[in-house]
């Protein structure tokens, strides 16, 4: 409008000559009727751009709301995986610290059982040497008796045989040989 502006208008009688005003006034509300048709087209474009946007952000906003409470639910689901973690590794391990404590104490028990069989082998061990001396006394005295006898058969035998060459009769003692086994 800065060309319009500069419009110099003819004069008649009575003013301007209407005709130039007129022709002035159609031309101007043409270019300002177009003028105003590209800004309601602009305008327009720029709602429906402005829409568009809109709608792209209110999208956006939704993913993004959505994605948020998916971050929460991992993080809380993160959250109870790691506290279910750390309490079955506290279980191990307290399992694992009381089965160590039972183990403990049966070795204990066990080594404690072997050192009462220990105990108990080192007694029979002196109880059979005993019993071992007992009959190797007993065999000895056995033998001893034994020889004894031998002795006394023989010498009553060189006696028989003595007083049968001098003619003496001799009573023999009889021996019972339970009686010396018990005696």
């Amino acid at each position: 409008m800065a060309g319009s502006s500069a419009k110099k208008f003819r004069t008649s009688m009575f003013g301007f000559k209407k005709a130039d005003v007129n022709v002035y006034l159609e031309r101007i509300i043409r270019e300002f009727d177009q003028r105003l048709k590209e800004r309601e087209e602009e305008n327009s474009e720029l709602k429906s751009e402005l829409n568009e946007l809109r709608e792209k952000y209110d999208q956006l906003s939704r993913e993004a709301e959505s994605l948020m409470k998916e971050k929460e639910k991992i993080a809380g689901v993160l959250l109870q995986a790691q506290e279910k973690a750390e309490t079955m590794m506290r279980e191990a391990q307290d399992k694992a610290l009381k089965e160590k404590m039972r183990l403990d104490q049966l070795l204990e028990s066990e080594k404690e059982k072997i050192v009462d069989i220990k105990l108990e082998l080192k007694k029979l061990r002196g109880n059979i040497i005993e019993i071992l001396s007992r009959y190797e006394n007993q065999i000895e005295e056995v033998l001893i008796n034994i020889e004894e006898r031998e002795k006394h058969y023989i010498q009553d035998e060189d006696e028989e045989e003595h007083n049968d060459e001098s003619g003496y009769e001799y009573e023999y003692e009889y021996v019972n040989e339970e009686e010396d086994r018990a005696g």
